[in-house]
């Protein structure tokens, strides 16, 4: 019971987050992160493709420092270079990331069809782009990938998290997602983490009332 409470308790979170996002109770907060904290931001009229959200890099802007090293920095929390990651890591962590990795993804995706917030603008704009995109799949990933690092070799376990924080952080600046984008992704990756976790738990239990 105890090992599952904080799973319960993210999962709490993250719906909780979800229905105020959509109803509005943080848009002011959002808002003003568009107004004051997106400096790099170059706010697009139309939604990023399902293409440009698969393939890594594609129509990146690569104008400002700052953008450069958003693209860089969050590279291996990109849908397919992390999925190559947890493959890669399979040998050492189980499939259990992987699966979290697949659960996670589709728990962004049925939230961007269904869950659409109050419009956000950059002046009069209109950023259409910010509509449907709680939460960050960007932040679930680096959350999951940060996971894996940190299993294979424990002695890089604060660096694991510093990345996540600078992605987020970089994330956030550059203009792709907002705060409760990103506060959501970080939950939803740590719930889905504490899923792999206990997945991997329970199968060496099993192995080993086996032997």
């Amino acid at each position: 019971m105890i090992a599952r409470r904080p799973a319960v308790l993210l999962a709490i979170a993250f719906a909780t987050l979800a229905v105020l996002v959509a109803a509005g109770a943080f848009t002011h907060v959002d808002q003003w992160s568009v107004d004051h904290l997106m400096p790099s931001a170059a706010f697009r009229h139309a939604r990023a493709g399902w293409l440009e959200a698969v393939v890594p890099l594609l129509h990146q802007r690569w104008g400002s420092p700052l953008a450069i090293a958003t693209d860089v920095v969050t590279l291996p929390a990109a849908a397919l270079v992390s999925l190559a990651i947890l493959a890669a890591a399979t040998r050492a962590v189980g499939v259990g990331l992987l699966a979290a990795w697949a659960a996670g993804s589709a728990v962004e995706l049925v939230c961007k069809h269904v869950l659409v917030r109050p419009a956000l603008h950059d002046g009069a704009f209109h950023v259409a782009a910010f509509d449907s995109s709680f939460p960050s799949g960007h932040a679930l990933r680096a959350v999951l990938v940060a996971g894996a690092v940190a299993f294979i070799w424990p002695r890089a376990r604060l660096l694991a998290v510093a990345w996540v924080a600078a992605s987020v952080v970089l994330l956030l600046l550059a203009g792709w997602h907002t705060p409760t984008d990103l506060v959501g992704g970080v939950l939803l990756g740590g719930l889905a983490l504490l899923g792999a976790r206990a997945a991997g738990a329970l199968r060496a239990r099993r192995l080993a009332a086996r032997s």
